[in-house]
């Protein structure tokens, strides 16, 4: 089978590889579509995503695809089953899986990270991590839930309410999908804080109330929930800056793992601040696909690109000619 397996660091290369097999309670999917994210660039150039890539592996964490077959162990997932993955898999014995906190686990593996994920023709995950769409689910929404759950889970970390006023920092996909869901949460306002003036209509149709360029707009302050999407040290002394006494602010952009940012200690003290960061996504991943079933989240409009499996390595190192909001691999028509 054909698959893009990341050999090294910036060293991607289009292989045939043996179709994997199923045993236990694993499921093997043939892969329809396959999102490329941020952490994908990450690993790419060597930085840890959830965890450490076991390179030679082949990426791709964000999937949906048709179940193909079935380990003896499988009791709820069935062949010709429409489904998308969840790639985080806990152990379930540490002090963290125990404590109900599976995202902290000690010993997690992921598809895509340190096993093969979806950049090829077949893949597998257990049964545990597998998780049918409905018929109204797309292919293409399906590979977008996980992206939708990690964002679900950023939005069970904060107590949200009608009355509140949420900026959240970033214009890109991410921050397009927690300005989505804050609108079908019910705040009152939502701003968005970014550089890209290109993308004030498309965040318009997302619900936010008024989009700021903060390179040339001077962003307000006193906002009830404020949500970090870049992870710069610059954005991230932004958030705890533009928030309100009481307020909360999510830490939610993947940082460089080297990079510190500037805190102003005793504005944390005098507003009563709640900073909280956010890891992976734990329990919600039916919720996201509830998202996507009902319409309060529309994924598709925020996808750009659709690629192929010899266009991810010019995708991960920059080199499109034009801007990308969201990459979606689309396999089949890869092969």
């Amino acid at each position: 089978m054909k698959a893009l397996v990341l050999e090294n660091i910036s060293d991607m290369q289009i292989k045939d590889l043996p179709e994997p097999t199923v045993s236990g309670d694993e499921v093997k999917i043939k892969v329809k579509y396959s999102g490329i994210c941020g952490t994908d660039k990450h690993l790419y150039l060597g930085l840890p995503g959830s965890a450490d890539a076991e390179m030679p592996v082949v990426l791709g964490h964000e999937n949906s695809g048709e179940v193909v077959a079935v380990g003896p162990d499988v009791v709820d997932i069935k062949v010709g089953d429409r489904v998308a993955i969840d790639p985080n898999i806990y152990c379930g014995y540490c002090k963290y899986c125990r404590q109900g906190r599976p995202q902290l686990c000690e010993h997690l593996s992921a598809v895509g990270v340190t096993r093969n994920g979806g950049l090829e023709e077949y893949t597998t995950a257990p049964q545990r991590v597998v998780y049918r769409l409905p018929d109204s689910v797309s292919y293409l929404s399906g590979a977008m839930v996980e992206p939708i759950s990690c964002v679900m889970h950023g939005i069970k970390r904060l107590n949200l309410e009608p009355a509140q006023k949420a900026l959240v920092i970033g214009d890109g996909f991410i921050a397009q999908l927690f300005t989505q869901i804050l609108a079908a949460s019910g705040l009152s306002q939502i701003d968005v804080s970014g550089h890209s003036d290109h993308k004030r209509e498309l965040l318009g149709r997302c619900g936010a109330t008024h989009f700021y360029n903060n390179a040339t707009e001077e962003v307000p302050t006193g906002y009830d929930v404020v949500i970090e999407c870049v992870g710069l040290p610059a954005t991230q002394t932004a958030a705890v800056e533009q928030a309100g006494k009481g307020g909360q602010v999510l830490m939610f952009g993947v940082a460089n793992p080297t990079d510190t940012f500037a805190l102003n200690s005793y504005e944390v003290f005098q507003k009563e601040l709640d900073i909280k960061g956010s890891f992976i996504n734990p329990y919600v991943f039916e919720d996201s696909i509830a998202l996507l079933a009902s319409g309060k989240v529309n994924v598709e409009m925020l996808i750009s690109d659709e690629i192929t499996l010899d266009q991810v390595a010019d995708d991960l190192a920059g080199k499109f000619d034009h801007p990308i909001n969201k990459a979606v691999v689309n396999i089949e028509k890869s092969l």
